[in-house]
């Protein structure tokens, strides 16, 4: 067999079908593809053009992020911590993002694909809050990542001067456009035609939406749920719960992805369960966010029900999926004092082949097997917090972060090498990012918010 890249010597995690954990394995790639995995010693007639050592290392798949705001990078570290929901929102967050020019959001953009990449992520789905779309598609399609990404859309017309049948046709129509644009036609980033979601989007738009990922393949992703405001906006307008709201307008289904989902009830859980609708939960934001997750969440009855659960980093504090993998082997255990829930390795499912379900790329990525795309993270496992090496998916998971994240491959193409990425110049770009934002921060007048003398 011939192959272009060949990694050998290395700790394989593959996540297969048979979830084989592989010592001294190799795999190879031709093209963008796996064509071979295995134990090293049963790969080394392979003839490879780039021969790799790979001991020291432990290979995983590329995580999938499935909820990331990418172009909120530039406020990071600026917006109080301690507010309640609606003011973090209306204040401070919505404003300032707002306020970015398109070359502001082309660079927040770039900062979250390099800290998303830095630390083993090779596809990501972003929140449906890009304004500055093209100028952002521009920035990130040669960065070498794999994406979903959709522009910023609501149509609710909350005055009432406002023509609401012009501001629903509008956001549709512009939702067409980037499809046409931007289509899922074999490149790595692409459009799909996401909602803000809450209470934002009419249910004209939810339906012509859900019934333009179905026509077109791709999908829709929203956020739901997160505390308990757009439960009783739903009840106070149409009398019943979002998740029943959504379903009585036939748009639940596997092309939808509702994000946060923590103040569900019961019946909600069904609902999302018998339809086939994914759910990205966000455990780092909503623990930060005080959304209630561990004592309202209902994760473990609809992963015991079968809803495919993925997990996302959400907003510019973290682009990290390690941390949010041990965040969701933790924080439910402790919740109902039951160690058997969310164990390492499903925590690990949910960054990889679960996201890839929610994304509808299964069989392309998530895996690391014959005829999967070529997206591999290579962990450096002579960090302290690998050694001893004994049991490398809950050490993955429970002991270490992206940090100890090496080398990157997308479509087998290497992204990061030796810890830095090799299509972003980081350093100017990190110059040029730190410049932007402190004119964001200054012409907002906000102030900045901490307890101890900033000097």
């Amino acid at each position: 067999m011939q192959a272009d890249i060949l990694i050998t010597g290395a700790v394989i995690v593959t996540m297969d079908a048979e979830r084989r954990v592989i010592r001294d394995g190799a795999l190879a790639i031709s093209g963008d593809t796996i064509v071979a995995v295995g134990k090293a010693a049963d790969l080394a007639g392979i003839e490879a053009r780039e021969v790799i050592d790979g001991a020291g290392f432990l290979l995983t798949p590329g995580f999938v992020n499935t909820h990331v705001h990418i172009t909120e990078t530039l406020i990071r570290g600026f917006v109080p911590g301690d507010l309640p929901f609606d003011e973090t929102l209306g204040r401070w967050v919505i404003p300032l993002y707002k306020d970015h020019s398109p070359a502001e959001q082309a660079v927040a953009a770039k900062l979250a694909i390099a800290a998303m990449l830095r630390t083993g992520t090779t596809t990501f789905l972003e929140a449906g809050t890009v304004i500055a779309f093209d100028e952002v598609m521009g920035a990130i399609e040669n960065t070498g990542i794999r994406g979903r990404v959709g522009r910023w859309t609501e149509d609710r017309a909350w005055d009432p001067a406002a023509d609401a049948q012009k501001l629903t046709r509008d956001a549709f129509a512009a939702l067409e456009r980037d499809l046409a644009a931007y289509p899922q036609d074999g490149r790595r980033v692409a459009a799909w035609p996401n909602l803000i979601g809450h209470m934002t989007a009419t249910d004209g738009l939810w339906q012509q939406v859900a019934e333009l990922a179905r026509r077109t393949g791709t999908g829709v992703s929203a956020h739901m749920s997160p505390v308990a405001n757009d439960a009783e906006w739903y009840l106070a307008e149409t009398g019943r719960r979002p998740v029943e709201h959504l379903a009585e307008l036939g748009v639940l289904g596997p092309h939808l992805n509702l994000v946060h989902m923590v103040h569900l009830d019961a019946r909600e859980a069904e609902l999302v369960a018998a339809s086939g609708t994914n759910v990205t939960h966000c455990p780092d934001a909503a623990l930060r966010g005080g959304y209630g997750t561990m004592r309202r969440g209902l994760f473990p009855e609809m992963a015991g029900a079968g809803v495919n659960i993925a997990l996302g980093t959400d907003g510019a504090d973290n682009h990290d999926m390690m941390r949010v993998m041990s965040l969701m082997a933790s924080l439910f255990r402790d919740a109902r004092e039951d160690r058997s829930l969310f164990p390492a390795h499903q925590a690990l499912e949910m960054a990889t082949l679960n996201g890839a379900q929610a994304m509808g790329l299964s069989g392309t990525v998530g895996a690391l097997a014959p005829g999967m795309k070529a997206d591999v993270a290579a962990h450096d496992i002579r960090r302290p917090e690998w050694v001893p090496l004994n049991n490398p998916v809950e050490q993955l998971v429970s002991s270490a972060d992206g940090r100890g994240v090496h080398s990157v491959w997308v479509d087998g193409v290497r992204v990061v090498e030796n810890h830095r990425c090799t299509l972003i110049d980081e350093d100017a770009l990190q110059a040029e990012g730190q410049v932007m934002a402190e004119a964001i921060l200054a012409r907002s007048g906000l102030p900045l918010v901490s307890e101890w003398p900033v000097l």
